[in-house]
């Protein structure tokens, strides 16, 4: 789904577009896979792409409106959610998601030209990348150390950089083209259909509903108490909204066992049932924070709500009808 804003021309490291264009800041530098998350929507990919060393140096750039959109990952099949993205989406932004991007993710183990498997003594990538290796590496180069980069492409731009015999990164292919790697292994996650969800955010704005939407928020407990999370729950249950994801945060400034929830959930805040739902928690809970109501990757998404959805307006009409005749 096309972002409002219209793109012009693509650019490159030493290039300035020549007119404006959509600026597309992604978790850096060139090679990794949220440059490739990026490349797979055409307006995003036609746009000016701005490579950034770190999640929160791409998010401080959208904030600052140094870019008009940011790309950073945010799950992933394997190891679950990336939990820096999410807590600052959480806690440290005021950010809207205005669209998620799922990318079939391809780890390959690679080093300097004349290197072997049996010459490791070093692997660098992104924790997140490495714990979705693990088994690999303990079965293959156990002995090897795991040293954390910025980013997989990052890894594989350290270990061509210094030219050091026996480092390895993990990376994704187009990354040893790139920086002049060989590849020593391919597909070394540990589980098949490894994918990874990123998020594309902006400073402001909703998109308009599609009828496949998926609505982000985050709350705040008005007290820790037995049933907090059921009280929270039934408030979707009882309008038939289906929650996708429910993660449990620590809210980083309360203290040992001061929690948060972060809500996944189908439906678009335009929809009636959805925003009776999160009305109703803003006025019970201590606190809502609205992440953003967008278009799913998937088309496939749960029907009842919409069979909910207007079974609701039909039953507001009658109440208000009833109501209208107070008085007369």
């Amino acid at each position: 789904m096309p972002l409002a804003l219209a793109t012009v021309n693509t650019s490159t490291d030493s290039q300035q577009p020549t007119a404006r264009s959509v600026r597309v800041g992604f978790l850096g530098p060139f090679g990794t896979f949220t440059e490739q998350a990026v490349r797979s929507q055409s307006d995003l990919g036609s746009g000016e792409l701005v490579a950034f060393r770190s999640v929160p140096d791409v998010l401080d750039a959208v904030d600052n409106a140094d870019v008009d959109f940011g790309v950073v990952p945010i799950e992933n099949s394997i190891e679950g959610t990336v939990n820096f993205t999410q807590d600052a989406l959480s806690f440290d932004y005021n950010l809207l998601i205005q669209r998620e991007l799922v990318l079939d993710i391809e780890h390959c183990l690679m080093a300097m030209p004349g290197t072997s498997l049996a010459d490791i003594t070093t692997v660098l990538s992104i924790p997140v990348a490495t714990a979705q290796c693990h088994r690999y590496l303990r079965e293959n180069v156990g002995n090897a150390e795991i040293h954390a980069a910025n980013s997989t492409a990052d890894a594989a731009k350290t270990v061509a950089a210094n030219a050091v015999a026996g480092v390895a990164a993990i990376a994704p292919r187009n990354a040893a083209a790139l920086y002049g790697l060989n590849i020593l292994a391919t597909d070394i996650a540990d589980h098949e259909g490894n994918q990874t969800r990123f998020v594309v955010v902006g400073k402001s704005g909703v998109p308009t509903p599609t009828g496949h939407d998926i609505t982000g928020i985050v709350v705040f407990q008005r007290a820790d108490e037995p049933g907090s999370l059921i009280s929270i729950l039934q408030e979707f249950a009882a309008r038939r909204v289906n929650i996708t994801n429910l993660l449990s945060r620590p809210t980083k400034d309360g203290g040992l066992g001061d929690y948060c929830f972060v809500m996944y959930l189908e439906g678009h805040i335009a929809d009636e049932l959805v925003a009776d739902a999160l009305r109703a928690l803003h006025a019970k809970q201590g606190g809502v924070k609205f992440l953003g109501s967008y278009p799913a990757h998937s088309s496939h998404v749960h029907t009842a709500r919409e069979h909910a959805d207007s079974r609701w307006q039909q039953a507001d009409d009658w109440v208000e009808q009833m109501r209208a005749t107070i008085g007369k």
